[in-house]
């Protein structure tokens, strides 16, 4: 399995996941913290992958999705996009819903 396949793999084994530098009980930057926190504020389950424990998932994530920068978020296989989107949508009082609603039609 390529490095690709492995990443399809992992966005498509849980409704929501987060590409993280670290995990949520220890973030290892402000910006994949403060997506962990905001997620985690929902109190829906999420899954999380961290990026520093695999070199290559690291490396090549930024291509998977076109997106440069971690973290990087997904409901249900999609991106949905990094930090700035989770607390965004947490200050709009979307993000629970939309987290609630990748859960319901999570069919893995």
């Amino acid at each position: 399995m390529n490095v690709l396949e492995k990443i399809q793999k992992q966005v498509d084994s849980a409704a929501i996941v987060i590409y993280m530098k670290g995990t949520p009980q220890f973030p290892q930057c402000g910006f994949s913290a403060r997506a962990a926190q905001t997620l985690a504020s929902t109190g829906v389950e999420f899954a999380y992958v961290n990026v520093f424990e695999d070199p290559e998932v690291f490396q090549r994530l930024p291509d998977f999705a076109d997106w440069p920068t971690f973290p990087q978020i997904y409901f249900n296989s999609e991106l949905v996009g990094g930090g700035d989107i989770i607390v965004e949508m947490a200050e709009q009082d979307t993000l629970k819903a939309a987290m609630e609603e990748a859960a319901e039609k999570y069919d893995g």
